[in-house]
């Protein structure tokens, strides 16, 4: 018998191949695989660089700072403030409006976001040393008093602004926590700040990311506005403005170079 030739080998390779690759009857085709999830999109704008003078509103910064002004008792010191006390007395004249966002899980330390209004993109992010719980504990009794305390540096020519040190020693109600750090906002600051974005003040939860949190995480917020006083180049004030002037528990966040 004769051997067969080289086209009649590469003829039954081919129909193999051909019948290998064909899908057998009655399987459906695998499908494509999904496209990538979209991207979120943060329609935040950013904040003005123009410095804000509200000369006309001296009486009303004047009236919320002495109605915000630490209770120092022997129970509740607070020892980083005797800097930052009289120099927030004294510039009352600089105080402007923002809007400050403490939000956080949980089982979660709190951040602290700050920003012209609701619609821009935040101007400072900090970390604080403090789970979620606690601060809401501490809310609930009515005032709270948060000092975020930083050294001055050796170094007489750096000109650093206060709010961009990168670390500040916490106190709440006198009772000293760890650090809190300064950081710039993630993916989910911002997600947070967009769906916050039509609240001027409030307080609520937010779903949850479940590979955070867990399928039942939530994150709770609290919005409001703040009278932002600079004492000095050492020493600013948010104070917490409530919607009717006097109902409400009452915060103030003390930044502290000493």
């Amino acid at each position: 018998m004769g051997e067969p030739g080289p086209g009649s080998s590469n003829s039954s390779s081919d129909d193999d191949q051909h019948h290998q690759g064909a899908a057998s009857p009655g399987v459906p085709p695998t499908p494509p695989p999904p496209p990538p999830p979209p991207q979120k999109t943060v329609s935040l704008l950013q904040p003005s660089q123009k410095k804000k003078h509200h000369k006309g509103k001296v009486f009303r910064v004047f009236r919320s700072v002495f109605r915000s002004f630490p209770i120092i008792t022997p129970a509740c010191k607070f020892p980083s403030l005797p800097m930052g006390l009289p120099d927030a007395h004294r510039a009352t004249i600089s105080g402007n409006r923002i809007t400050g966002t403490l939000f956080g899980y949980r089982k979660g330390r709190v951040s602290l976001s700050i920003q012209e209004n609701p619609r821009c993109l935040p101007t400072l992010v900090v970390e604080l040393t403090m789970q979620t719980a606690a601060l809401q504990k501490e809310l609930a009794s009515g005032m709270v008093r948060i000092a975020l305390e930083c050294e001055k540096r050796p170094d007489k020519m750096d000109k650093t602004k206060l709010l961009e040190e990168p670390m500040w020693t916490m106190y709440c109600n006198g009772k000293k926590g760890g650090f809190s750090v300064k950081r710039e906002a993630n993916e989910e600051d911002l997600g947070v700040m967009e769906l916050l974005r039509p609240v001027s003040m409030g307080a609520g939860v937010l779903p949850g990311n479940s590979d955070v949190e867990g399928s039942d995480g939530e994150l709770a917020y609290m919005r409001a506005h703040f009278e932002h006083v600079i004492g000095s180049k050492d020493s600013e004030t948010l104070y917490m403005l409530s919607p009717d002037g006097n109902s409400g528990p009452e915060l103030s966040i003390f930044f502290i170079r000493i």
